[in-house]
C-alpha cells in the first residue's frame, strides 16, 4: 500500500468504501479487505454498519496504529449536542476510542456551521477524532469553512471518478494541502467496460477500472475509497501499483466530458 501524506498525516491511497456492507456478509467482506491489506476503512452514520466495521476490525487483529477509519455525521444530527452524542455512539458501535477522520457528511443550511464546527472541534479536542473535515462540499462552502470560520478542515470527500470534473476543488485541496477523498471512483458502474479506459486497460493488462483507480491516484492529494464485495474485485482495486500511466494515456483521460455527477440528491447543495 502506498500513502499520500496530509498535513504531515499519512493516508493509505486506497481504502474500501462500505456503503452497502450490512450484516454478517458485510462484515465478512470486511474483515477480507483488512485480512488482504486494506488500512483505510471509510463508514458513515448513514450506512447503518459501523457496528459491522468495528467487528470486522476486531476480529481482523490489526493494530489500531496501522488503521485509517473515517466515520461520517448524518446531516441531520448537526445540532451540536446532537453531534457529539452521535458521535459517541459511532465510536461505541466501531468498538474504537477514536476515529483518525471525522466527517459531515453533507452541508445542511438549516443549522448553523459554526457551531457544528465548533462541536467537531471539540469532539477532536477530546482526542476521539484526530482530524475533522467535510464530504459533499462546493469550493464556496470548503472556503467559508476553511478560511472564514478557520476551521483546521483536513479533507474534503466528494464524488469523483473520469466522468466528473473537479479541478477547482482538487486545485484549493493542493493551495490548501487538504485531503481530497474521492468516493464513487467507478462512477457507480458506468466506467465498467467503459471504451477508452478499457483500449488503455488492454495496454497495461490491467481492467478500466483499474486504470480509473490509478488516473485518480496519480493525482496530488488525491485518495480513492472504491466500494467492493467480493474476494476478485477487492484484490484488483489494491492491484495498481505495478503500472503507471503515459502521459497520452493520463491527458486522454482528462479530455474525457467530466459532466456525469450521478449523486445528487434533493438535498445536495448546489455544485460549482
Amino acid at each position: 500500500m502506498q500513502f499520500k501524506t496530509i498535513q504531515g498525516i499519512d493516508v493509505p491511497e486506497i481504502g474500501l468504501g462500505t456503503y452497502g456492507l450490512i450484516g454478517k456478509q458485510g462484515e465478512q467482506i470486511i474483515k477480507m479487505a483488512l485480512n488482504m491489506g486494506y488500512r483505510h476503512i471509510d463508514t458513515a452514520q448513514d450506512y447503518k454498519n459501523e457496528r459491522e466495521v468495528g467487528n470486522a476490525i476486531k476480529q481482523a487483529h490489526i493494530k489500531r496504529e496501522e488503521l485509517f477509519v473515517t466515520t461520517k455525521i448524518d446531516r441531520n444530527n448537526l445540532e451540536p449536542e446532537k453531534l457529539l452524542k452521535t458521535a459517541e455512539q459511532s465510536l461505541l458501535d466501531l468498538d474504537l476510542s477514536y476515529v483518525d477522520l471525522l466527517l459531515i457528511h453533507w452541508p445542511n443550511p438549516d443549522y448553523d456551521i459554526e457551531k457544528t464546527m465548533e462541536a467537531m472541534l471539540s469532539f477532536r479536542d477530546q482526542g476521539k477524532a484526530l482530524n475533522i473535515g467535510v464530504s459533499n462540499f462546493p469550493l464556496k462552502l470548503l472556503r467559508e469553512v476553511n478560511e472564514e470560520l478557520a476551521a483546521p478542515i483536513f479533507c474534503n470527500q466528494v464524488e469523483y471518478h473520469p466522468l466528473l470534473g473537479q479541478l477547482d476543488l482538487l486545485d484549493y485541496a493542493a493551495d490548501q494541502d487538504l485531503l481530497f477523498t474521492a468516493y464513487s471512483p467507478f462512477g457507480q458502474g458506468k466506467l465498467v467496460n467503459h471504451p477508452l479506459l478499457t483500449k488503455i486497460g488492454e495496454k497495461y493488462g490491467k481492467s478500466s477500472t483499474q486504470v480509473a483507480l490509478r488516473w485518480l491516484i496519480e493525482q496530488e492529494q488525491v485518495v480513492a475509497i472504491p466500494k467492493a464485495s467480493s474476494k476478485e474485485h477487492l484484490e484488483q482495486n489494491l492491484d495498481i501499483y505495478d503500472f503507471v500511466l503515459e502521459d497520452d494515456d493520463f491527458y486522454a483521460i482528462d479530455d474525457l466530458d467530466k459532466t456525469t455527477r450521478i449523486i445528487n440528491p434533493g438535498f445536495a447543495p448546489e455544485w460549482d
